[in-house]
């Protein structure tokens, strides 16, 4: 995703740290993208996304995970960590990518992972297993999360009955798209994110 951050955007970036929070690989440091492009949501964040999730889930095996403006690919590599099937990451910032392929390999997950570097509303057709576990972090102020939601759908490659994680600004006003409901919301800081099912 690009993974948004929880935090107001500060005019100098440091590199940020970020880790694997649980499962196989827990602890695992994560390389991040350079400059601003991506804003990591944290780990105290993530950590409560995948506890509510585990309510709504019988365990990550066999799941498949589509992890959408990815960034890091944090929230793809932690359900990969807790046993997920497989997962696919895109992003359209070649930093994105290349910081996503670098997790991959150093935590010897690529095998169970595509990665495509393009624009979410660009996607074709999707041939392949549908995914059940999407998380969607978009910038904040393309307005990009709806038209996002309904491409996936149309095109194959959200499952039926799939839970969406999708991240916002606090304050925004979201109306899901036709074939989508919300069953949470939570807030963290200026973030808020919105749990969805698919109908």
């Amino acid at each position: 995703m690009c993974c948004a951050s929880l935090f107001a955007a500060t005019a100098i970036r440091k590199k940020i740290k970020m880790r694997i929070i649980s499962g196989k690989h827990r602890g695992k440091k994560l390389e991040t993208p350079k400059g601003m492009a991506t804003r990591p949501t944290s780990d105290r964040a993530r950590e409560s996304v995948f506890n509510i999730l585990s309510h709504h889930v019988s365990g990550f095996s066999k799941i498949a995970v589509l992890d959408v403006f990815a960034g890091s690919g944090a929230l793809g590599l932690e359900a990969l960590s807790r046993g997920a099937e497989n997962s696919i990451f895109i992003d359209s910032s070649k930093d994105a990518i290349n910081a996503i392929n670098k997790n991959l390999h150093s935590m010897k997950l690529a095998d169970k992972a595509v990665v495509f570097k393009t624009d979410v509303l660009k996607l074709k057709k999707w041939q392949g297993q549908p995914c059940s576990l999407v998380f969607l972090d978009p910038p904040y102020d393309e307005n990009l999360l709806v038209p996002a939601l309904v491409a996936l759908k149309e095109k194959g490659w959200i499952a039926e009955k799939a839970l969406c994680v999708a991240e916002m600004l606090r304050d925004a006003d979201f109306e899901p798209p036709k074939g989508f409901e919300i069953f949470d919301e939570r807030t963290y800081g200026k973030a808020k994110i919105v749990f969805l099912r698919v109908l």
